[in-house]
């Protein structure tokens, strides 16, 4: 049988069983060693917060800059309309007051209010309705806390021969 058809190949031809091994070991020690080096090279990438924000940044720039680009002009008209709101804000008060003028004109009876006067079963079905909005949001809110917050443990009781003494609320443990 030839050393081809023993397994051997023509690198390890003239060498004894050993020799093989030891290469073999070696070679997976080499490709250990390069496989731990590289999740080394992973895990400090992972946990370098300035590489992290520069790839974020490099990954989603041109959103960045739409977003940068809305906030710079929401930015440019609140400073306009403050601009334009302070030049005629004399003239915004004149036509305030003569609102408030006519509404004292036409409803003396509702000085302080710009709200028409709704019937009364528009304003009871409108009350009703945000009872049940709030009702079913602080039930909604509840159930969400539940699920969210594991319960505390259920404060041990003391043996029945062992009862202490005094108001209900010392009776709990004490926690340090």
């Amino acid at each position: 049988m030839s050393e081809q058809e023993k397994g051997g190949g023509h690198i390890t031809a003239g060498m004894d069983e050993r020799e093989k091994v030891e290469k073999t070991a070696d070679r997976l020690r080499d490709e250990l060693l390069l496989t731990l080096e590289e999740l080394d090279r992973r895990r400090e990438r992972a946990m370098d917060v300035r590489y992290q924000v520069r790839h974020a940044v490099e990954k989603n720039r041109d959103v960045l800059i739409k977003a940068g680009g809305v906030a710079l002009g929401l930015l440019v008209m609140s400073m306009g309309y403050s601009w334009w709101k302070a030049r005629h804000r004399e003239e915004l008060l004149w036509k305030h007051r003569r609102q408030a003028l006519r509404r004292a004109w036409e409803h003396p009876d509702r000085l302080a209010s710009q709200a028409e006067e709704r019937p009364i079963g528009f304003e009871l079905g409108r009350k009703l309705v945000l009872i049940f909005a709030s009702t079913l949001a602080s039930a909604l809110a509840k159930s969400a806390v539940k699920t969210l917050v594991p319960p505390s443990p259920e404060p041990q009781q003391a043996p029945e021969g062992k009862k202490r003494l005094g108001l209900r609320i010392n009776h709990s443990p004490a926690h340090a």
